[in-house]
């Protein structure tokens, strides 16, 4: 593996760990040029559904997408990486076993809605109201008396 700081084409893998749910490998390698350390990771090439979005394209699955969206959701709440990373493969894991080619959009808000609602009340609504688009107060009322 080529070194991410100095180009080296050769790296020496320091330490291998398994995850916890085995899902996937971390390792240290250490670049025998400038000897600088960096982390990779090893997980299945898996071929995620096509999502269809509201206007009828389909795109291609992007897991920085959903990143992105916790991040957004969760700025600011005490919940930890790990627990982000362990929902969002818990969303794959779903979008896998449900055997489908294309899945729409909407289907994924839900998920990722329904991991939020674990994780922190607060990110729920934040996320919540605008993924539903809210159009006035009293639809926002009667999601927060939802999570009460």
């Amino acid at each position: 593996m080529k070194c991410p700081f100095c180009s080296h084409p050769e790296t020496q893998v320091v330490e291998t760990r398994v995850a916890e749910d085995g899902d996937f490998i971390r390792r240290r390698r250490q670049c025998s040029a400038c000897d600088k350390r960096f982390t990779t990771y090893e997980r299945p090439d898996v071929s995620f559904p096509a999502i269809v979005k509201k206007d009828g394209r389909r795109v291609e699955y992007d897991r920085r997408k959903l990143q992105g969206s916790f991040a957004i959701a969760l700025r600011k709440r005490p919940v930890s990486t790990t627990q982000v990373d362990s929902a969002i493969e818990r969303i794959e894991e779903r979008l896998l076993n449900l055997g489908q080619r294309e899945v729409l959009s909407s289907r994924i808000g839900e998920l990722v809605m329904r991991e939020l609602q674990k994780l922190d009340k607060v990110a729920y609504v934040r996320y919540a109201s605008v993924y539903r688009s809210f159009e006035d107060i009293d639809e926002f009322k009667t999601l927060v008396d939802e999570v009460r």
